[in-house]
């Protein structure tokens, strides 16, 4: 067994299920550079192999057997037929980024996903059926959640001080913090990432304060 092999089978598996390498690593809630071809290699040139739980995490994502990504791997130039399973199930939720979350369209007044612009994603069954996906764009939540984590939010989940939790407010900004404390006049908000400030904004400012129940991580 080659160390090419092996980024070859995760090459195939990926495209099996019309996923980029990024996209395959992102399913499994692994760190979307996880399988990058810049990761296949050590700074000294030396070959990193991929973890076997790694390797476990992509086959339960999508279904496929051991037998067949070890044909993969062996020189099959496609998932053996009747060896692809299906990927877990779970439920179509609605998908944006983050930085959408504060424009005008994409919520009701309840802070319900509304309106026809939303992508879908699927991930694991909530049982609120109003819950939806946001996708992290840059740094602000690092290190608790990172570039290109999804991150699902439940709209009727209880909120509970300590939580994490995605806030917006009634002028359409939009942030994700930790619950420190809220009162009947003020909400204060721990930032996530320590580069970034705390928060504390006055509830009449506050449209909504959504619990994150579930991360791809």
């Amino acid at each position: 067994m080659k160390h090419e092999d092996i980024w070859r089978a995760l090459d195939t598996l990926a495209a099996e299920y019309g996923l980029s390498a990024s996209g395959l690593a992102r399913r499994s809630g692994l760190d979307p550079t996880t399988f990058n071809p810049s990761k296949r290699h050590m700074p000294d040139g030396r070959a990193r192999w991929p973890s076997t739980e790694s390797i476990s995490k992509v086959l339960n994502a999508t279904g496929a057997t051991l037998e067949a990504f070890t044909a993969l791997v062996t020189g099959a130039r496609a998932v053996p037929a009747g060896s692809r399973g299906t990927p877990p199930a779970g439920r179509r939720v609605p998908l944006i980024g983050l930085a959408q979350a504060g424009v005008d369209g994409f919520f009701d007044d309840a802070g319900y996903p509304v309106g026809g612009s939303w992508d879908e994603v699927s991930l694991p069954d909530i049982a609120d059926p109003n819950a939806y996906a946001l996708e992290i764009s840059g740094d602000s939540m690092e290190p608790v959640f990172r570039d290109g984590d999804q991150v699902v939010v439940s709209p009727a989940a209880p909120v509970r001080r300590g939580d994490r939790v995605v806030v917006r407010t009634v002028e359409g900004e939009v942030m994700a913090k930790q619950l420190a404390r809220r009162s009947a006049r003020r909400i204060d908000l721990r930032s996530l990432n320590p580069a970034h400030p705390d928060r504390s904004l006055e509830i009449a400012t506050v449209a909504w304060v959504h619990r994150i129940v579930w991360a791809s991580q």
